[in-house]
């Protein structure tokens, strides 16, 4: 919204204040993160440096009342998503990891000597949490996890490990799920726990400029008192994951602009037998094609945002968002690096970036198939994810 992207000037059903913030991130991401953003992305580093930044903008855990969150609504968590998502898929997906997968669980499970432990130094940045949910063999499926933990004393012992997470070897505690007799517990598992390592997954070719790592548990023994007291069952952490995608849902859309304005700028000024490439049809077509696109699915993220705040947005909701915005996006950025040529396969504009980011979008907090038969369930009330 805002720019050459809000064609249907959605910037007018925004309220003064949630233009304020997402002019206030855009100038963030612009001045701070952008210029040093493909240097990191072409190393495989993660802009560490920004952090304490996102914890004095009152991005992180924004949507929270107390222990240092501001208390947002959610359409301005989806605005401050999307504006850090313009910017990298990296930056976003570790706002989503603080924010929806740990601060979230904590608040929303944990008991009161969790909350105020954690969630001030989550939300301040002085402190990196991470999710440990996907298994190597069980990640559509996580009710078929295989990391367990038992009880032994005034302590549990917990064993396993958890694949493709954020944050994974830069956090200082993990949210980790694991089995518990016969139901799903969830604990936060301290980084220097004995037997607790967190390898980092190199050699990606997507979102390199996020930490992606393995978590890996060995006889890590953690007191009673880290477990989650109010998590109990597979619903928990599922929650979580909603959460989490409704981010996406906004974040996606602002990979999608960046993609587009840079489209747009770069055709207009770049010039083939005699004339601006903006000016021949089958250009315009692709362009208007995006256009398109991104207005539709910003309608959709911002009527999500407002069922959300009402109380009224439920999974599949959710699910539709994250289904429709991601696969646009995507198709967008490919649009966008064709129609840039060579100069669209450089860290010089962002659309391969963004392109090879969105494949991974794509995947996690449910992958585009997943999401799929979740609104199928919905709207035929029919079960296809077992026979």
């Amino acid at each position: 919204m805002k720019g050459p992207s809000d064609f249907y000037q959605l910037d007018l059903e925004l309220s003064e204040e949630e233009r304020l913030l997402r002019d206030t991130v855009r100038r963030f991401v612009e001045r701070e993160a952008l210029p040093s953003v493909p240097e990191h992305f072409e190393r495989g580093t993660f802009p560490r440096d920004l952090v304490p930044a996102l914890g004095r903008l009152g991005l992180l855990g924004m949507k929270y009342p107390g222990y240092g969150c501001a208390g947002a609504s959610n359409v301005a968590y989806g605005l401050a998503c999307r504006e850090l998502e313009r910017g990298d898929s990296g930056l976003r997906s570790f706002v989503s990891v603080q924010t929806s997968l740990v601060i979230h669980p904590i608040f929303t499970w944990g008991s009161e000597e969790q909350k105020r432990a954690w969630i001030p130094r989550l939300a301040a940045g002085e402190a990196i949490g991470c999710y440990g949910l996907t298994e190597a063999d069980h990640g559509s499926d996580p009710g078929g996890m295989e990391t367990r933990a038992v009880r032994d004393g005034g302590d549990y012992v917990l064993n396993g490990s958890k694949m493709w997470i954020t944050n994974g070897s830069i956090a200082d505690v993990a949210v980790v799920w694991a089995r518990l007799d016969d139901e799903i517990a969830g604990f936060l598992v301290e980084r220097d726990r004995p037997g607790f390592t967190a390898p980092e997954m190199k050699h990606k070719l997507s979102l390199r400029a996020s930490v992606t790592s393995e978590l890996v548990f060995d006889d890590v023994r953690i007191p009673a008192a880290n477990r989650l007291p109010g998590a109990r069952g597979l619903g928990a952490p599922l929650g979580c994951l909603n959460e989490a995608r409704f981010g996406i849902a906004w974040g996606a859309m602002g990979a999608a602009a960046a993609c587009y304005e840079a489209a747009l700028a770069y055709l207009g000024e770049r010039r083939q037998f005699d004339r601006p490439l903006a000016s021949f049809q089958l250009v315009q077509e692709k362009l208007v094609h995006m256009l398109a696109e991104i207005v539709k699915g910003e309608l959709l993220a911002l009527r999500l945002g407002r069922m959300k705040d009402a109380g009224l947005a439920h999974f599949p909701h959710v699910s539709l968002a994250k289904y429709n915005n991601v696969r646009a996006a995507l198709e967008i950025a490919r649009e966008a690096r064709s129609l840039l040529g060579a100069n669209g396969i450089t860290l010089d504009y962002p659309p391969m970036r963004h392109a090879a980011n969105l494949e991974s979008v794509l995947t996690y907090e449910g992958t585009h198939e997943i999401h799929t038969l979740i609104v199928g369930r919905s709207i035929t009330g029919l079960d296809a994810f077992r026979g």
